[in-house]
């Protein structure tokens, strides 16, 4: 079968199972054949050989099935960033992206200290290490398996940061940063939208939080305060409708310069807010 037959048949069977039928199975093609998107459509009468041909299929079937194209092909592309995936960690996504942005757009220094809470692939700590080399970055997440791959994918992109094994601050005593930043569990257990799409396959620990979904966020809010530098940053990322309750966190924690930013497709994503020193004092 050629190339461009077998992206239409594919895309055909998947129609009804994923939104992005299309991107899976030209990403999944392209995986198979160790080949770029481009050259699947410059080299569309390619004919596949019955390896590439079965491996695909057996691709497509994993998809139909549900299993998120990031674990299949092993990686995912975050901040023009190549990461090595697996299922102990969430998959990264374009929403977090606006936490990396906030960040960079509140701290212009050269150096400083930086904390990315909860780092999983690693994906936000290297994100900012490749914008801002001389930045001093720490990550810690609870999870062995998501440390080891965090290792991994900053030994294998040459991005020097410093991977911790820690149940959020736990092994931090301390320690006090400039900024930290973390994309916490904030899903309600009972939202539907963990019966949907990816987030089935996806380790339930690193989405789920109690309380409705703010242990994590109010969590972090209150004790971040102990690990901030005077006038340092703490950006969290949270649920489209979680904005208001978290800035209210914010602010009877004593946070000043609270805001909540938007994401890519508009949606309140990201807030974040000032330890002011004068509080620090009291504390």
């Amino acid at each position: 079968m050629r190339v461009d037959e077998a992206l239409e048949c594919a895309a055909t069977r998947l129609r009804d199972r994923s939104e992005s039928a299309r991107l899976d199975v030209e990403v999944l093609l392209a995986h198979v054949l160790g080949k770029t998107r481009t050259w699947l459509y410059t080299w569309n009468d390619h004919v596949l050989t019955q390896a590439e041909f079965e491996t695909f299929e057996a691709l497509i079937q994993a998809r139909s099935n549900g299993e998120p194209v990031a674990y299949l092909t092993g990686q995912r592309e975050f901040w023009g960033l190549m990461l090595d995936t697996n299922a102990s960690t969430l998959i990264p996504r374009p929403d977090t992206e606006t936490l990396v942005q906030c960040a960079l757009d509140v701290m212009h220094a050269p150096t400083g200290c930086v904390l990315d809470l909860g780092t999983g692939t690693g994906a936000v700590a290297l994100a900012l290490k490749s914008e801002r080399p001389g930045w001093q970055v720490s990550a810690v997440d609870r999870v062995d398996g998501a440390v080891a791959l965090a290792h991994e994918n900053a030994r294998r992109l040459g991005l020097e940061i410093a991977v911790t094994q820690s149940d959020w601050f736990k092994a931090l005593a301390g320690e006090r940063f400039d900024l930290i930043v973390s994309n916490p569990p904030y899903i309600d257990a009972n939202d539907a939208h963990l019966e949907r799409g990816d987030v089935r396959f996806e380790p339930h620990s690193a989405l789920i939080a109690s309380n409705e979904g703010y242990r994590d966020l109010e969590y972090l809010i209150e004790h971040a305060r102990a690990h901030l530098n005077p006038q340092g940053f703490l950006m969290l990322e949270h649920g489209f409708a979680q904005g208001e309750r978290v800035r209210g966190a914010f602010e009877r924690m004593g946070y000043s310069a609270i805001e909540t930013l938007k994401d890519l497709a508009g949606q309140p994503r990201v807030t974040r807010a000032l330890w002011p020193a004068r509080k620090e004092a009291s504390e």
